[in-house]
């Protein structure tokens, strides 16, 4: 059935069919990648791309642990070897961290070769800094392709995408960040948030921290459990 449907959309039909693959974040075209639990699932994962930024991720952690929340935090290596501190801090507080590559690039665009650099100078900048050896890692931008995923499992790592985008990085207000969730979370769902900026430290992330404190209240009223990725990996397993 598929190969009858993908035949019957010619060369362009093809390559939007293959472009919207590589970068949406629930394809599993390409191959399986872990995007949260079965929908109406009671809980949920908040993770935070692109950081240590410095003061928010700070500011981020002080939210988190007002609401008794662990969060995991997928950090970009150069960035990590700018303020190891922070990345440290985040493994003392018994956040979960994961790999963001060494300086975010799109790997659509890298060679195998070129993926394994990214990923062993983001392992070794979160390993020096923390003596964590993380084993979770999110393609920056969501993109991917076959030889890419391929290489990042034989590195050792697990690709971990979302399924609910909150836009954070271009809201002008905290409240338009949480409609994004709003509208999205179902339950069970692996929510995309930002505590950083991937061209520099210090971009401002002061509405996803306002959002982030929104969100937990929103959704602990409801009832609902915020757990990291290794807890959900681990509810999925049992």
């Amino acid at each position: 059935m598929l190969r009858t449907v993908l035949g019957g959309l010619g060369v362009a039909g093809l390559a939007t069919v293959a472009g919207y693959n590589t970068m949406s974040p629930t394809s599993q075209l390409y191959g399986r990648t872990f995007i949260g639990l079965p929908r109406g699932a009671r809980r949920m994962a908040l993770t935070y791309d692109d950081g240590p930024n410095d003061p928010y991720t700070w500011r981020m952690m002080e939210v988190l642990e007002r609401h008794g929340v662990k969060a995991t935090f997928f950090l970009v290596g150069q960035f990590v070897q700018q303020k190891p501190e922070i990345a440290r801090a985040l493994v003392a507080a018994g956040h979960v961290i994961g790999s963001h590559t060494w300086d975010h690039p799109n790997l659509i665009f890298c060679s195998a070769s070129g993926v394994r650099r990214q990923l062993e100078q983001a392992q070794k900048a979160i390993l020096d800094a923390t003596g964590v050896e993380t084993r979770l890692f999110r393609p920056p931008f969501g993109g991917r392709r076959p030889a890419s995923l391929r290489a990042v499992r034989a590195f050792g790592l697990l690709p971990i995408m979302w399924n609910v985008t909150c836009y954070d990085w271009k809201a002008e207000s905290a409240k338009e960040i949480v409609g994004h969730a709003v509208r999205q979370i179902r339950g069970g769902d692996v929510i995309l948030l930002h505590d950083g900026g991937y061209r520099r430290m210090g971009a401002d992330r002061s509405r996803t921290v306002v959002a982030s404190d929104e969100i937990l209240t929103r959704y602990k009223q409801e009832g609902y459990e915020f757990v990291t990725i290794s807890q959900m990996l681990s509810c999925q397993a049992e």
